[in-house]
C-alpha cells in the first residue's frame, strides 16, 4: 500500500533512458518516473542467463553421474521450485520504490536491513567474477582453438580486460541500458544456442544412463542435490528483483503481471539455459569428449567443430558481459546503501573495480577461485532464509510499506515506524541468525562437512535446512513477539 498524496514534479535526476547515465540509486523513485514494465523482468532473467556461468548449472547433474532424463527432471523440478520463491520477491520494489535490501528494513529494521545489502553486494561481486572468469575462459579457449595457440594465458588475460571494461560501462549507464543489453542477448545469443543444439545433436543420446557412479551415494540423493542446486540458483535472484521492479509503476501494472514475469523468467528464462547445459553435457559425456574431471567450457570447446567456435567466442564475450552487468549493477546499488555518501555511479565504479581485481587475482591463484566457489555455497545458507522471511513478512503485512520511513538510515536520521530497537528488529534478526546457523550444520563443501550433511551422505543441504527453519520459526516468532501495530498500516 502506498500513500496517494500527490507527488512533486519529476526531477531530472530520476530520468532513466537508454544512452544516459542513471542517477537514481536506493532513494525512493516517484511513480511518475517509473517507465519499466514486467516484460523487462523476463528479458533480464532470460538474456542474462544465456551465458556459461548460468548454463554450467545444467552440467552438474550429468557430472554427478545422473543419466539424461534423470538430470532433465531435476533441472525442471528445481527451476520450478526456485521460480516459485523468486516470483513474490518482485512485489516490494513497486511499493517502496527502492531495492529489496532497503525494503527489508520493514522486517529487520532500517539499520538491520544492512544484512540484505551485505548479502546482495558480496554475492553479486562473486557472481560477477565468476561470469567474467567463465566468459573469459570460453573466449580464450575458443581463440586458442581457432588460431591454434598452445598457451591461452595471454588471450585469457586480454579477454578478462575486455569483459571488465564493457561490464563497467553498461553498469555505470544503469537500468535502461542493462535492459537493452539483455534484450539484445535473446535473439543473438539465443540463436547461438539453437544452432548449438544441431552442432551437438550427433553426439547426443537421450538414453544416456550416466556414469553409474553417483556423487552422493545414490540416484535419489544425487537427483535431490541437483534439483536443489537449480532451485537455489533461481531463488538467489530474489535479492536482485527489487533492483529492477523499483522502476515499475503500481498504477500501470498489477502484482500478478510482475509475479508472472518473474515466474516465467525463472522457469523458462533460467531453466532453458540450464537444460542446454544438461543436453551438451550428456552429449560430451556420452561421446567420451569429457568426463567429471573435465572443465565444462573446455570440454565444450574440444568437442566443437571449428566453424562453431565464433559462436562460443560470442557467448563468452557478449553473454558473459550481460550476466556480469546484472551483478555489478546490483553491487553498486548495495554499496551505496552500505555507504550512503557514495552515489550509485561512484559505488558502481568501486564494485566493478573490486570484481576486476578479484578476477585477475583468481587467475594467478587457484585458491581464490576455490574460495569464491565455497563462499557462494555458504552464502546460500544466509541468503535463502533472508528471502523466505522477506516473502513471509510481505504477506503478513499485506504489502504495506512506508517508503519514507525506509529511507531514514540512508538520510542519516533516526526514528520512524521501522526504527524498532536502535534501528534493528531483534525478532527478525534472531530468527535469521538461528536459521543461518542451522543451515551451516547441514552444509557440505571443500572446507568442511557439517554433521547434518554427513548423515545425508555429504550432500549439501545447508540452504534447504536454513530456508525451512526460517519458514517455521518466523511465523511463530512474530506470534509471540508481535510487530508494532503501526507497521501493519492504517486500520482496514
Amino acid at each position: 500500500m502506498v500513500s496517494d498524496v500527490a507527488e512533486p514534479p519529476r526531477p531530472a535526476a530520476f530520468e532513466d533512458r537508454l544512452g544516459r547515465i542513471e542517477r537514481c540509486g536506493i532513494e525512493h523513485i516517484p511513480e511518475s518516473a517509473r517507465k519499466s514494465a514486467p516484460r523487462n523482468l523476463f528479458m533480464i532473467l532470460f538474456g542474462g542467463s544465456l551465458t556459461f556461468s548460468v548454463i554450467i548449472i545444467g552440467w552438474f547433474p550429468i557430472s554427478f553421474g545422473l543419466g539424461f532424463w534423470q538430470a532433465a527432471t531435476a533441472v525442471v523440478a528445481g527451476s520450478a521450485a526456485g521460480a516459485a520463491l523468486l516470483a513474490p520477491m518482485g512485489l516490494m520494489g513497486p511499493r517502496t520504490g527502492t531495492n529489496n535490501p532497503v525494503s527489508s528494513g520493514a522486517f529487520f529494521g532500517v539499520a538491520g536491513r544492512i544484512i540484505g545489502s551485505l548479502l546482495e553486494a558480496t554475492a553479486s561481486l562473486a557472481f560477477a567474477a565468476l561470469s567474467i572468469w567463465t566468459g573469459g575462459d570460453a573466449l580464450a579457449g575458443a581463440l586458442a582453438a581457432f588460431f591454434d595457440i598452445e598457451d591461452a594465458t595471454v588471450p585469457r588475460l586480454v579477454a578478462y580486460a575486455v569483459l571488465s571494461v564493457v561490464v563497467t560501462l553498461v553498469s555505470v549507464l544503469g537500468h535502461a541500458n542493462m535492459v537493452a543489453a539483455q534484450r539484445f542477448m535473446i535473439p543473438t545469443a539465443g540463436l547461438c544456442l539453437l544452432v548449438g543444439i544441431a552442432v551437438y545433436a550427433p553426439d547426443f543420446d537421450p538414453s544416456y544412463q550416466g556414469t553409474g557412479s553417483y556423487a552422493f551415494g545414490s540416484a535419489v540423493s544425487t537427483w535431490l542435490v541437483s534439483a536443489l542446486i537449480c532451485a537455489s540458483t533461481v531463488a538467489s535472484y530474489g535479492a536482485y528483483a527489487g533492483d529492477w521492479t523499483r522502476h515499475i509503476s503500481r498504477k500501470l501494472h498489477t502484482d500478478g503481471s510482475v509475479m508472472r514475469a518473474l515466474l516465467l523468467g525463472g522457469l523458462f528464462g533460467m531453466g532453458g539455459p540450464f537444460m542446454w547445459g544438461t543436453f551438451t553435457a550428456a552429449a560430451m559425456f556420452g561421446s567420451g569428449h569429457a568426463d567429471a574431471d573435465t572443465p565444462y567450457v573446455l570440454g565444450l570447446v574440444d568437442g566443437t567443430p571449428i566453424w562453431f567456435v565464433p559462436a562460443l567466442i560470442y557467448l563468452g564475450l557478449a553473454s558473459g558481459t550481460a550476466q556480469a552487468v546484472i551483478n555489478t549493477y546490483g553491487t553498486g546499488l548495495d554499496t551505496s546503501a552500505i555507504i550512503p555518501r557514495l552515489d550509485r555511479v561512484r559505488a558502481t565504479l568501486v564494485a566493478c573495480a573490486l570484481a576486476t581485481v578479484l578476477v585477475y587475482v583468481g587467475q594467478f591463484s587457484s585458491a581464490v577461485a576455490d574460495t569464491v566457489s565455497v563462499f557462494l555455497q555458504l552464502l546460500a545458507c544466509f541468503s535463502i532464509p533472508w528471502i523466505v522471511m522477506v516473502a513471509i513478512g510481505h504477506r503478513r503485512r499485506r504489502g504495506y510499506y512506508d517508503p519514507d520511513a525506509l529511507q531514514v538510515f540512508n538520510r542519516g536520521e533516526r526514528g520512524g515506524i521501522y526504527w524498532f530497537w536502535h534501528g534493528f528488529n531483534p525478532c527478525g534478526m534472531a530468527v535469521w541468525g538461528v536459521a543461518a546457523c542451522t543451515g551451516l550444520l547441514f552444509a557440505s563443501n571443500a572446507w568442511y562437512v557439517g554433521p547434518g550433511a554427513a548423515l545425508a551422505g555429504d550432500a549439501d543441504l545447508g540452504f534447504l535446512a536454513a530456508g525451512v527453519t526460517a519458514a517455521v520459526l518466523y511465523p511463530l516468532a512474530v506470534r509471540f513477539v508481535p510487530d508494532p501495530p503501526e507497521v501493519l498500516g492504517p486500520p482496514g
